[in-house]
Order: structure tokens, then C-alpha cells, then sequence
């Protein structure tokens, strides 16, 4: 939280986001960090959501803002990519090699844990935790066009509206979520500093207590009675069991309960240093490295164990997670992975000439690549 201002004095506003192409926020790595712990704990939270209707609210009210809150910053600062050569050399070891690599390894890897020798590897069909890499490098790359537009977010909105009538998009490049969920990029591309301010007035804060109160009791009341599988966008309203109408309405519904909550959690973001800042820089490689471990809890039996499904185990589980997604964000771990999360590829790549310079490193040289995704 932001420090209070003395009593008496004029009320100071928090300071406001750089743009996109200046030096690291403190802000932002903040409330990536934070929101990274959200999507460990919340997958962690998976295997208890059977004998708990607590935690499947709990999970369903995080599943409603974390990757939205996630793909808002994606958006906003996606604000200066021009397709240069050099942001989209950045975009292919950024997002396209990251990809293949962890495409191939989750297959591999849940062929042992998942007991299925015949997994094929597809690089089609995203596996797991890599689809976001898929969906942020279309995003980003028809970025100019989003910008081009008059009325972007109507439009975007309006895609995803259709989407949801389509079941015959397939699985192909998780296209259901890649356009389930534009409209949530292409309103990051749209905002700017004085709208992060707003949301992180005093009076937001504490109206977001009782916002997010409400939104878990909700969340209980609906369990047994609504699906909260809308909160994915990964599926068409058919393939959900609902009509056709549903869809487009749910849609709307939906954006509005996730932004409403993505702007309480920000709210709730301190704008100074903290200890977990520097954290914020590394949230790609806890978010693609994590699912290792969820992957392995299944053939390792850490979910048997009978406590584990009580409140005491749920609080244990929440503790490990986030402390394992912390520690996989630190610096000596992506140093070790760097080479395959953020690959420097220079060799396979034509020297850059003046045109093809990078004016974002051009005025910050140490600004780091890890922004290339949005969760780094």
C-alpha cells in the first residue's frame, strides 16, 4: 500500500507510470510479481477444488483477474511496437523460441507424468502453461493495426463476442483464447499513465475491500450452480453447455466483473520498491518453469495425503506455492535458464544496421528483454 499523507495537508496522488518506453517501474514489477504468485497459487489450488467449495470460490475469483491483469500490462506496454526489425527480433526469442522450447518439454515431460507414452508433440496445440506465449505474439504482432483503428476495443470486443459462437475454431493455437481475451490487450494498448492513477486513489483502495468480499461470496453462492469455466475463455458457449446467445452476453458479463477486479487488485499495488520488486523482472521464467513442479505433484503423490484436502492443508499449499513461484523468479535461476527464455540468437539474425535499431534500448541500454512477454 502507499504511505498515508500527513493530517492536515493536501492529499498527494500517486505518482503515475512511466511510459512504455522509459526505465523499469516500480509499480509494474509489483503488480507482476504479485499477480504471478496469483496464477501459481491458483493452479496449485487445482487438485482440492473437488472437496472444497472455499477454494474453488477462491479459485474462481483469481481465475477472474489474474491473466486479465496480466494481459492488460501486456497491452499497455505493447503501446510502441512498430514491427521494426528490431522489436520483432526481439518478439522471436522473446516469445516464438521460449515456446517451442517448453512446447516440446511439457510434452515431454507429461508423457512420464501423465503416463502417456504416445503424446505427440504439436506445436499447434498449445500444451499447458504455453499458450499464453502463442497469444501474446499475435497480439503483439497486429499491435499496429490496433492502433490504427478509430474504435479498437468495440471492435476487439466484438470478436471476441463471436468467438464464443464458434466451436468449430478448434484447438489450433488456443485461437479460443487468443480472441476470448484480446479485448483485455487491446485496452491495455489504449491506456495511459493518468488511468493507473486513477485506480490507485485512496478511495479505490478501500472500496476494493468490499468489492473483493463480495466477489467470494458470489463466488461460493455460484459454485454449484453456474460453471465458472467462462473465467477461461477457452471454450465456444456451446461447447460449454449453454445456448448459442449465451455467449456474446457472458462475454460482456464477464469483462465486466474481471475489470472491475483487475482494478481493485491494482489499486492495492504499492508504487515504491519492495523487497519482491527486482522480482517482477523475472515472472516469464516462474510462470513457464512452475508447471514442472505442478506436473510432477501427480505421479510424486503430494495430493494424497488426507490433511492436504482440509483448510490447514489449502493454507500449506498456498504457502509452498508461493514461495516456489518467489524462488523461481530470482536472479539465480534465470541466469541458469536465460538461454532458453530469453536467448540472445544473434548469430542466426543479420547485423543490424541504423534503421533497425531499437529506439526503446537506444535510450535505456539496460532496460532488459524480460518485457518482450508481458509476465516478464
Amino acid at each position: 500500500m502507499t504511505d498515508s499523507p500527513p493530517s492536515g495537508g493536501p492529499r498527494p496522488q500517486p505518482a503515475a507510470p512511466p511510459d512504455p518506453g522509459g526505465p523499469r517501474d516500480a509499480f509494474f514489477d509489483n503488480a507482476k510479481y504479485a499477480a504471478i504468485v496469483l496464477v501459481a497459487v491458483a493452479h496449485a489450488w487445482e487438485p482440492l477444488r473437488a472437496g472444497s467449495r472455499a477454494v474453488t470460490a477462491l479459485y474462481t475469483v483469481v481465475y477472474a483477474f489474474h491473466m486479465p491483469a496480466f494481459i492488460v500490462i501486456s497491452g499497455y506496454f505493447s503501446r510502441n511496437f512498430d514491427a521494426s526489425p528490431a522489436r520483432l527480433k526481439r518478439l522471436v526469442t522473446g516469445l516464438v523460441v521460449p515456446y517451442v522450447v517448453f512446447e516440446v518439454a511439457y510434452t515431454l515431460f507429461t508423457r512420464w507424468s501423465d503416463h502417456e507414452p504416445d503424446r505427440a508433440i504439436s506445436l499447434l496445440d498449445p500444451l499447458y502453461l504455453t499458450w499464453f506465449l502463442v497469444a501474446l505474439f499475435i497480439w503483439r504482432l497486429t499491435t499496429p493495426l490496433w492502433k490504427l483503428l478509430r474504435w479498437p476495443l468495440p471492435l476487439a470486443l466484438a470478436v471476441a463476442m463471436l468467438a464464443t459462437l464458434t466451436p468449430s475454431i478448434g484447438k489450433d493455437l488456443d485461437l479460443q483464447r487468443v480472441l476470448q481475451f484480446l479485448p483485455y490487450f487491446v485496452l491495455g494498448l489504449s491506456l495511459r499513465p493518468e488511468h493507473f492513477r486513477l485506480v490507485r486513489r485512496r478511495a479505490v483502495r478501500i472500496a476494493a475491500v468490499p468489492v473483493f468480499a463480495a466477489a467470494v461470496a458470489v463466488a461460493y453462492w455460484a459454485v454449484p450452480r453456474y460453471k465458472y469455466a467462462w473465467f477461461f475463455h477457452r471454450d465456444s458457449a456451446e461447447q460449454l453447455g449453454a445456448p448459442g446467445w449465451y455467449g456474446p452476453v457472458l462475454t460482456l458479463v464477464v469483462l465486466g466483473i474481471s475489470l472491475t477486479l483487475v482494478a481493485c487488485f491494482l489499486s492495492w499495488i504499492p508504487g515504491r520498491r519492495l523487497w519482491c520488486t527486482a522480482l517482477g523482472a523475472g515472472t516469464l521464467y516462474g510462470y513457464l518453469l512452475h508447471g514442472f513442479f505442478l506436473q510432477g505433484a501427480k505421479p510424486g503423490g503430494w495430493y494424497r495425503p488426507d490433511w492436504i484436502h482440509r483448510p490447514a492443508g489449502a493454507v500449506v499449499v498456498t504457502l509452498v506455492a508461493a514461495a516456489g513461484i518467489t524462488l523461481l523468479c530470482t536472479p539465480p535461476v534465470r541466469r541458469v535458464f536465460r538461454f532458453v527464455v530469453e536467448p540472445r540468437m544473434d548469430w542466426a539474425f543479420r547485423r543490424a544496421t541504423s534503421r533497425d535499431r531499437d529506439p526503446d534500448r537506444e535510450r535505456n541500454p539496460d532496460r532488459g528483454r524480460a518485457r518482450t512477454a508481458g509476465v516478464g
